[in-house]
């Protein structure tokens, strides 16, 4: 049974979401605020959290920053589009305005959970692309990818975050551990390597380039 963590101090909602949690199969585990949160997931591993950014204490967005390995949706009443863009590339997985159809949440978790399950037998896909963690491998419709170590660490980012726009500079701190030669300068030419290498396969371009931000899959 998969648990999902709801982080919310609107008691309302959060029974609202609990009940309609449990009745689609889910175990449900609560928090009112966000030092109650990181109390939560000291001590246990949910599968997904539902995170409200307004809450007491510590706000949803100091919350995240202190997440990793578990996917979060957060669940907000704040609109602007600039929002939504800092808190994905903050690493939330997805965002969504309050009020919301129960229906679409449904399906955003069902998405998180399968993209989740992708993670733990270490190969993840993206349209025709896949990458196999565990054997260092990399298949474009079904033909294999020879790649650099550092085009490889790129990729890999890219695709475990495939609906993130990823700035240069998370891409140089992520992949640092992997390749800890790569630099602002030289970051570029490996991408664009990298691209040319995918595009020879099937003449597509998989990779877009968003001007002043960084780069995500296409």
């Amino acid at each position: 049974m998969r648990t999902i963590a709801v982080i919310d101090d609107d008691v309302h909602i959060g029974s609202m979401l609990e009940e309609i949690l449990t009745r689609e199969g889910y175990r449900t585990l609560r928090a009112y605020s966000g030092t109650e949160a990181l109390l939560l997931l000291e001590r246990e591993q949910p599968d997904l959290l539902l995170l409200d950014l307004m809450l007491p204490g510590l706000s949803g967005e100091e919350v995240l920053k202190r997440i990793s390995g578990i996917p979060v949706i957060v669940l907000s009443a704040k609109a602007d589009i600039q929002d939504k863009v800092s808190l994905l590339l903050d690493g939330a997985a997805d965002y969504m305005t309050k009020p919301f159809d129960t229906r679409e949440l449904l399906a955003r978790i069902a998405v998180q959970l399968r993209n989740a399950s992708c993670t733990s037998s270490g190969v993840f896909t993206f349209g025709a692309l896949s990458l196999d963690t565990k054997a260092r491998t990399v298949s474009l419709n079904g033909t294999s990818v020879r790649l650099t170590r550092t085009e490889y660490a790129i990729l890999k980012l890219l695709i475990q975050n495939p609906e993130q726009v990823l700035t240069k500079s998370l891409l140089l701190e992520r992949i640092s551990l992997d390749t800890p030669d790569c630099t602002e300068s030289s970051l570029k030419i490996h991408v664009s390597n990298l691209r040319k290498k995918l595009k020879q396969i099937d003449g597509d371009d998989h990779i877009e380039a968003i001007w002043g931000i960084g780069f995500r899959l296409r």
